[in-house]
């Protein structure tokens, strides 16, 4: 190994300890996806971190428009976006978008987040901790590493830190559509697939869908027969979408809530649906969206009753096509530099790689730290994985620096201005 990667890998494996601090420092943050309060504090805190890499830009995170529980539209607005450059590259060097999110599931409670460290010190568990916020340490310190160690002067690199990935990305995927076409190869810092540290090969595209079901109201005890029950309606749709999981064709359809009604003695006359599907390929996407729009006309032919369908795929499927295989291999190269057996295995999950490989851009994830739990109250970050995860992604940045491309990616025109 080169004297300068080796003084590189051994500077991150000093910074151990201060990633962990980060960690500790960042997950104690609340920063629920529709947390403005929480949302400004955690920007400020990872703004200070990066600055020290280059200067930092806030990017308007603009808004989101859902539909509530009452059948209206919501529009609400969104934390901003982080944005930083880096690299002295000539126009022609290879050019790299690196990205993870600074949102959390967890919506703020009455205390802080209680994030505690095991104490054989092996473990550190709490909201976020490994989604995202072990990511966002692992990008930092392999960015500051490629950035004392280089080569800095023959790669060119953006990152982008949004704040509504955990909504699907709705206000910063217009972002990072139009960061892709700049660069060569993305890198993205969601947690490993397990604690074994599996990258995310193929993932499935997803879609969130809402139905509104309205009906008429009326008393249940005198008048049950001039009523319209929309949550009957809106029951017998939900049961019609869940047998699309037996098409054959690999989708998930999920019947996620069901809304409406309020006192017993009333027909409800309107009643909210709410679906999230998977599926592996566009063609899927087409064909489980045209079944939904059929079913949902035939729920609307019912006497009294209308339903209206909203939402869409927020990502489309994200294969494992050539240019990503031939990125993937790199970085597993790069792995066994560092003595790791690294692997990639299809996933049902969805993350802001699939919006970077719609646009064109080969895209790797999965790249953040090992643990598991994310997304419920056992989440959970194994702490050596932060020093691993930071010197992969700098051997890999060092890599393609000194190498280039791998064979089969095309530059396409494409280059930071």
């Amino acid at each position: 190994m080169p004297g300068l990667q080796a003084e590189m890998l051994a500077w991150i494996d000093r910074q151990q300890g201060r990633m962990l601090e980060i960690v500790r420092t960042w997950a104690g943050i609340s920063s629920w996806s529709l947390d403005p309060v929480g949302l400004v504090t955690m920007h400020r805190a990872v703004s200070e971190a990066f600055g020290t890499l280059g200067p930092v830009e806030r990017v308007s995170g603009g808004t989101r428009t859902a539909i509530g529980d009452d059948g209206r539209e919501i529009t609400t607005p969104l934390g901003d976006a982080i944005r930083v450059r880096g690299g002295v590259g000539p126009a022609d060097s290879p050019s790299v978008l690196l990205g993870i999110h600074l949102d959390t599931v967890y919506p703020p409670g009455p205390e802080p987040p209680r994030v505690e460290l095991a104490a054989d010190g092996l473990v550190l568990r709490g909201p976020g901790v490994t989604d995202a916020k072990g990511g966002l340490a692992v990008m930092l310190v392999a960015l500051e590493a490629f950035t004392r160690f280089g080569p800095a002067d023959r790669l060119r690199w953006e990152a982008i830190i949004n704040a509504d990935e955990e909504l699907g990305s709705p206000g910063s995927a217009a972002l990072l559509a139009e960061a892709a076409t700049r660069h060569d190869v993305g890198l993205l810092f969601e947690p490993a697939l397990d604690e074994m540290g599996t990258l995310a090969g193929a993932r499935k595209g997803s879609g969130n869908f809402t139905v509104v079901i309205r009906g008429r109201a009326a008393h249940a005890g005198r008048h049950f027969s001039e009523g319209c029950n929309a949550v009957a309606a809106a029951a017998r749709l939900a049961t019609a979408c869940d047998m699309l999981n037996e098409s054959g064709r690999g989708i998930t359809v999920n019947v996620a809530a069901l809304h409406g009604g309020e006192g017993l003695n009333v027909v409800p006359d309107l009643a909210v649906l709410r679906l999230n599907i998977r599926v592996a390929t566009a063609a899927d996407a087409d064909w489980v969206q045209r079944q939904l729009t059929d079913l949902v006309a035939v729920a609307a032919r019912a006497d009294g009753i209308s339903a209206t369908l909203h939402g869409s795929f927020h990502c489309l499927p994200k294969p494992l096509d050539g240019p990503a295989q031939a990125l993937l291999q790199r970085i597993v190269a790069c792995g066994r530099t560092l003595g790791l057996a690294l692997e990639a295995r299809p996933t049902g999950g969805v993350c802001d790689g699939n919006k970077l490989a719609a646009a064109g851009l080969p895209t790797i994830d999965a790249l953040g730290v090992r643990g598991g739990g994310i997304h419920s109250p056992a989440e959970y970050l194994l702490v050596e994985s932060l020093a691993e995860r930071a010197k992969l992604t700098a051997l890999v940045l060092a890599d393609l620096a000194e190498r280039g491309l791998p064979a089969g990616i095309s530059r396409d025109g494409r280059g930071c201005p």
